[in-house]
């Protein structure tokens, strides 16, 4: 269920996106996804050799999946040491139910500010399954942990402006790589199947990539 406070928001902006597998899906062309963009949220070494990018969804259950039992792992063996770069990249796929949750979730994590993004971003990941059932009052928990009111939370999910860029992001984020189901991992510009990866998986993406950049 959807606090009305977040279905009118929804309403007021018109945020869409189209339910499909894995956790959801969107359609577009083009590749890329190694370069840097404005927007981009990312950790680990701006220089590194290797950039993989992860787009996903807060309210992915799969998503919610790698990021607990994948993410402590991963970050620690690249991120941490600077081996690559991580860039994450946000995405509203499914029902409106979980876009609703996802939209605010990503801009309760912006509003955190940058050196908060990913804390806010683990949170609301390690709150799943309760986001689905409570969205508004897990998020509103989330962000009093972060030090916000309930008015300064309030403010951030209806905020119209920070929605129509979060909106434009995703857009444009299904567009970059194809991204038809989340998540999705990019390696250097070489798409993986979307859906879970265990470490392994990329591992081997990663090191093809460090072979290939020698």
């Amino acid at each position: 269920m959807t606090s009305p406070i977040l279905d009118r928001r929804l309403a007021l902006v018109g945020l869409s996106a189209a339910a499909l597998a894995a956790c959801g899906k969107t359609s577009g062309s083009g590749q890329g996804g190694a370069a840097s963009l404005p927007d981009d949220m990312s950790l680990g070494n701006p220089n590194a050799k290797v950039t993989v990018v992860a787009y996903a969804s807060v309210a992915c259950p799969v998503c919610g999946h790698w990021f607990k039992d994948v993410w402590p792992a991963f970050k620690a063996k690249y991120v941490d040491t600077g081996k690559i770069k991580f860039i994450y990249r946000e995405m509203l796929v499914g029902g409106a139910d979980e876009v609703t949750a996802a939209a605010s979730g990503f801009l309760l994590a912006r509003c955190a500010g940058k050196d908060k993004y990913f804390q806010m971003v683990d949170a609301i990941y390690n709150s799943q399954p309760d986001l689905f059932a409570d969205p508004h009052g897990v998020l509103l928990n989330i962000a009093k942990s972060a030090g916000m009111t309930e008015a300064q939370f309030d403010a951030c999910v209806r905020d119209p402006k920070a929605i129509d860029a979060l909106q434009k992001r995703v857009d444009a984020n299904a567009k970059r790589d194809n991204v038809t189901a989340t998540p999705t991992f990019v390696v250097n510009g070489k798409a993986l199947e979307p859906g879970f990866h265990p470490l392994g998986d990329l591992d081997a993406a990663i090191a093809a990539a460090q072979s290939a950049k020698t």
